[in-house]
């Protein structure tokens, strides 16, 4: 057994790297352990491939940015109050694979990565370190990327598949019970832009001559699915504050004074702004006017 089951709601999120769980669901962690829920992060690599952004670290290796995230993901854990934080397989048993962009300037997988990258990982094997947390810590709900992987990393892209293939695996009887007993999530749901707010933040960020795309008009449409895909949404603003120290310490990833991150805060302010969640698996919600304002809504 890995670790034990403390609360009646029970919460599992599968992040890439270390800063991932703090820019985009750092505000449903927090309110979940204020509410007494359990939850657990699994963070797939160490991020040894980010892009340094402070000129004294820039001489690191990858190795030495790995340790120096370890570090900077323990401290963002202490600020939003996770104690169940793990590594999947431990900590560096899968590289960060890096990332390319292509000739449109979207995401790519890189010509060259580490032999022990995350996205060369074996999807079984990886699966099965993951269906070993899923049977000893019976999240009824599991987060992850979209299957684009959000803006189409390549660890995300593999982060989804993993938590998608040990999530069905979990919940077979016959699959490697000596992982432990069988477990059904009960909704799989895949953390994402909030689209409508993205749109409204992008032109307040234009009108305050923030540039965010100086040289690429960005299509409002694209900053996230259709908003009637989203099924709830954790409001940010009780946790603004944890947040926001939550992320800038990333120092090594996140300059809060660069334009995105100025647009990012904007986002974060907006009246009702909130981290958004499409469903991916499992039970839907109540039928609503609107987005669930619970993530185990349906589920009691």
């Amino acid at each position: 057994m890995l670790g034990a089951v403390t609360a009646d709601r029970r919460l599992l999120l599968v992040h890439a790297h270390p800063d991932d769980e703090s820019s985009q669901t750092s505000a449903t962690m927090a309110r979940y352990l204020a509410d007494g829920a359990q939850v657990t992060l699994v963070t797939c690599t160490l991020g040894e491939l980010g892009e340094i952004l402070v000129p004294e670290w820039a001489h690191y290796t990858p190795t030495e940015l790995g340790q120096h995230r370890l570090g900077e993901i323990g401290d963002a854990m202490n600020i939003i109050g996770v104690t169940d934080h793990l590594f999947l397989g431990g900590a560096g048993r899968y590289h960060d694979s890096g990332m390319t962009t292509d000739d449109k300037g979207r995401a790519a997988v890189p010509a060259e990565m580490p032999a022990n990258a995350f996205w060369n990982a074996d999807l079984l094997e990886a699966a099965d370190l993951l269906v070993e947390v899923i049977r000893d810590r019976r999240p009824q709900v599991l987060i992850t990327y979209d299957p684009h992987g959000n803006y189409g990393h390549p660890d995300h892209i593999q982060a989804h598949r993993v938590a998608m293939y040990a999530t069905v695996l979990a919940a077979s009887p016959s699959h490697r019970p000596e992982l432990g007993a069988p477990w059904e999530i009960s909704r799989v749901l895949w953390n994402s832009h909030n689209t409508a707010m993205w749109r409204e933040a992008y032109q307040i960020a234009k009108d305050r001559g923030i540039e965010l795309w100086p040289d690429n008009e960005r299509d409002p449409d694209s900053f996230g699915p259709d908003p009637s895909q989203v099924v709830a949404v954790i409001e940010t603003g009780p946790y603004l504050d944890i947040c926001r120290r939550a992320l800038a310490n990333y120092r090594s990833q996140v300059d809060t004074s660069q334009p995105f991150w100025q647009f990012f805060q904007i986002v974060q302010e907006l009246p009702g702004a909130g981290e958004a969640y499409m469903l991916g698996f499992g039970r839907p919600f109540p039928v609503s006017d609107g987005p669930a304002s619970d993530l185990f809504e349906g589920l009691d």
